[in-house]
């Protein structure tokens, strides 16, 4: 299993056991961070499973494809280290990734 820590727009922080091939968007929302809303069920067409992926963790991940890019571009709360977790797939190598649940645009 992979760990991964989740902070809530609260600031809860919550560690959440995940599956190696899920992707981040259905871990955070099988376990019941409604904050999360991934509308479009991980299609990449709709930016409301927007997370900020913690600076020591960014490496890890695959890079943004041209259609994340843009649908990031279209909200209002992006920064350096914004993803949608609907594109992250989970690997060994993300074992104790950290994120935050962006605010709703």
């Amino acid at each position: 299993m992979i760990e991964i820590f989740v902070t809530d727009r609260s600031g809860n922080a919550r560690s959440i056991a995940a599956a190696e091939g899920l992707s981040l968007m259905e871990v955070i929302r099988d376990n019941g961070m409604d904050e999360l809303l991934a509308l479009c069920g991980g299609c990449c067409s709709c930016a409301t499973c927007h997370v900020y992926v913690d600076s020591s963790s960014a490496g890890a991940l695959s890079p943004l494809s041209g259609d994340e890019n843009d649908l990031l571009d279209s909200g209002d709360h992006r920064t350096p280290n914004s993803r949608l977790s609907c594109q992250i797939q989970l690997t060994k190598d993300l074992d104790g990734l950290r994120v935050i649940i962006a605010p709703e645009d």
